[in-house]
């Protein structure tokens, strides 16, 4: 079976919504023999992909009848979530690990993870995107209860956000509602990146969008990826009444 550097999900729904996760996974492609030299543990981390955004984004496309774009590619291989000129796209040293498959590579290598792994994504991303005229971005990531040395974090869920508020400021509102969730807005991360996916194929379209960061022990199981997934739909679905394009 040939290697693809994304998955598409439901290609053919005609929501307005489309769903991406940029750090769905943690395959090394086999060109680069499957590995980046780090031991399976740091390969289950944070720092190689999103531990239970990928179940969350699928049963939340399957939720909202939406399109769904995956990255078939771990971050560590080349992020796609940061911009091509950005110095953390590929990264040697992250979180205190070091890469060793990442420490020989000069420009040329990192031109051709672009070309191989990087520009094919956003590429396919932009073109589910443009499949409508009204298109809704929402951006599924997770990130860790805790970082090393630093307090725990509270919030169940973060709402990113750069300028553009205009789904998520509902969509916080929708989730301040519930009772049992602590939601951050712009936690536990900034919200903007200069050309990250949601300023690529968003912001720069004036697009409506939002990013999702869920924790990653609320999301751990397939059954808590499912049932987030179920819950965030009929939010995201009243946000979006909110929206004025």
């Amino acid at each position: 079976m040939t290697y693809q550097p994304y998955t598409v999900l439901g290609a053919e729904r005609d929501s307005r919504f489309l769903i991406t996760c940029d750090h769905a996974t943690n395959v090394v492609p086999p060109e680069l023999g499957g590995s980046l030299g780090l031991p399976e543990a740091d390969m289950l981390r944070h720092i190689a992909f999103d531990p239970g955004a990928a179940g969350v984004a699928r049963a939340l496309a399957d939720a909202l009848g939406a399109p769904a774009i995956l990255s078939n590619f771990s971050r560590l291989v080349i992020d796609p979530n940061r911009g091509e000129d950005d110095p953390t796209v590929l990264m040697r040293l992250y979180d205190g690990s070091v890469i060793p498959g990442n420490r020989p590579s000069d420009g040329a290598e990192k031109a051709r993870r672009l070309n191989a792994y990087h520009r094919p994504y956003h590429d396919a991303l932009e073109r589910l995107a443009t499949r409508r005229n009204d298109t809704v971005l929402v951006s599924v990531h997770s990130f860790t209860p805790q970082l090393r040395g630093r307090r725990p974090r509270p919030w169940h869920v973060g709402i990113l956000h750069a300028w553009d508020a205009r789904l998520s400021d509902p969509l916080i509102a929708a989730l301040e509602r519930e009772r049992d969730i602590v939601v951050g807005r712009n936690e536990p991360y900034p919200g903007h990146l200069p050309g990250d996916s949601m300023d690529r194929h968003a912001l720069k379209h004036g697009r409506p969008n939002t990013l999702i960061e869920l924790r990653q022990d609320i999301i751990a199981t397939p059954e808590q990826q499912q049932a987030w997934g179920d819950r965030l739909a009929p939010l995201l679905v009243e946000a979006l009444t909110h929206v004025t394009d």
